[in-house]
């Protein structure tokens, strides 16, 4: 099993132990937008409100919006705030959209102690929908990566 398949394998595994727990990000401090689960439920689809408000991953390689490279604004898919510029985003070759920084004060951050190791999630600072992951191995000038589910994304052309 190579390290994409261990990945993956673990993140369904993860996916059905939570599955029926909605754990977005629900701090009083930031998130303005609030919905009851049946609100949240009626207006995403099964696939997104499991990575939207139970904090799951698409599978890698299947957003279109991995590949999207005009110009414009992604926005959070549950509030439509823009959370992050066309012009920090680049290729990773991860499998999912990809960014080094994002719209200033359009997201905010928690400790992931979901898998063997803490990573860094990011969550819509309004609604807090969980939108991806935070890494130290991306590009200049930030060196962070930015890996979101691009299900959790909508994209508006400039």
């Amino acid at each position: 099993m190579n390290r994409r398949e261990f990945v993956l394998s673990a993140a369904g595994t993860i996916a059905l132990l939570r599955a029926g727990a909605s754990r977005a990000a629900t701090d009083a401090r930031y998130v303005t937008v609030r919905r009851s689960e049946a609100e949240w439920r009626a207006m995403l689809s099964d696939a997104e409100y499991d990575v939207l408000r139970d904090e799951g991953t698409e599978r890698a390689f299947t957003s279109p919006l991995n590949d999207e490279t005009r110009a414009g604004t992604f926005h959070c898919k549950g509030c439509k705030l823009p959370v992050y510029p066309s012009e920090t985003k680049y290729k990773s070759g991860t499998g999912w959209p990809s960014f080094w920084a994002p719209i200033e004060d359009a997201v905010r951050t928690k400790p992931d102690r979901k898998l063997f190791i803490t990573r860094t999630e990011v969550h819509c600072r309004r609604c807090g929908s969980h939108l991806g992951h935070i890494f130290d191995d991306g590009p200049k000038p930030t060196g962070k990566r930015h890996c979101l589910n691009g299900i959790a994304l909508t994209f508006t052309p400039a």
